[in-house]
């Protein structure tokens, strides 16, 4: 099984041609309202590929908590260890440009009332054969007070370095699956990287100190990652876009439920790789996520 320990947040999402720039307004040509939140994005991408999952979180007493957990409710997530909080549920306001580019502002809400008390809820009762994902949009503290309950128990945990933080390097240290982006990666080294022969040097490094799995997303180029000390690359299938809100989380959400079935690493990743791309075909969040039959048919794997 996995848990996810994380944030669920009500998306507010608006459209237009371009991206405004600072002290800039732009005439908006569309606005939705979806229900979002790295942590239940994760949680329903795990799901829709195919896991049994439960989700640990917090929503706030206001009109925004039902609809921010209605989807994981209808597809089946077990939502036992969701939390009700006075004050208001997460959200996130988005902009999207007619490229797919976005900006988003996250407000924490309820997902800033996780403790270290929650975290050792999500984990208690689980071992080995279960697996914890987590994000950083919930305070580091609890974030670390489960990878601490999940390492004295046997549970693997997966992190995901977004959104970046001060404290994001030296959590992932702590992690036994770390998933970044470049910009990430960079800041789990220490040092901006150029190319990826850098990113192999330094995946080389890291996975030198404890043998933890890390994973790097290079967006249109696939992934690149080490794991049981060799270096594999995957491939993402060509798209054009039309919303990247959610692609990360949905690779994420893919690669955790093909470790949890106990996939080969290099069949879960591409796997993670074609549903993440699939997510940028359709706008929002969740909606985007790809149902498994999307994406089994896609492969195109080297390594070295």
């Amino acid at each position: 099984m996995i848990t996810v320990f994380g944030s669920v947040n009500i998306d507010l999402v608006a459209t237009a041609q371009r991206l405004p720039h600072p002290g800039e307004t732009v005439a908006g040509n569309g606005f939705v309202t979806t229900p979002g939140g790295k942590g239940a994005n994760q949680a329903l991408a795990a799901r829709r590929a195919g896991a049994e999952v439960r989700f640990a979180g917090a929503v706030g007493n206001d009109g925004f908590a039902g609809q921010a957990l209605a989807l994981l409710g209808d597809s089946g997530v077990d939502l036992s260890l969701v939390r009700t909080v006075a004050g208001p549920t997460g959200t996130a306001i988005i902009l999207v440009d007619a490229g797919g580019e976005n900006m988003i502002t996250v407000i924490p809400g309820a997902n800033g009332a996780l403790t270290p008390a929650d975290a050792e809820a999500a984990v208690m009762g689980r071992g080995p054969r279960d697996l914890m994902m987590m994000q950083l949009e919930i305070p580091e503290a609890s974030v670390e007070a489960a990878l601490a309950a999940a390492r004295r128990t046997g549970v693997r945990t997966l992190l995901n370095l977004a959104p970046l933080t001060a404290e994001a390097a030296r959590l992932g240290r702590l992690a036994d699956i770390v998933v970044a982006n470049e910009t990430e990666f960079d800041c789990l080294v220490g040092s901006k990287l150029e190319g990826d022969e850098a990113r192999i040097d330094a995946l080389r490094r890291l996975h030198g100190e404890n043998g933890r799995t890390v994973v790097v997303t290079l967006g249109e180029r696939g992934a690149i990652a080490i794991s049981d000390g060799e270096i594999i690359r995957v491939d993402s299938p060509r798209i054009v876009p039309v919303d990247a809100v959610g692609a990360g989380d949905t690779f994420c959400g893919y690669l955790a439920a093909g470790l949890d079935a106990g996939d080969d690493f290099v069949v879960s990743l591409q796997r993670a790789a074609v549903a993440g791309a699939l997510a940028c075909l359709s706008p929002g969040a969740q909606a985007a996520i790809p149902a498994r039959s999307a994406v089994d048919a896609k492969s195109a794997v080297r390594s070295d």
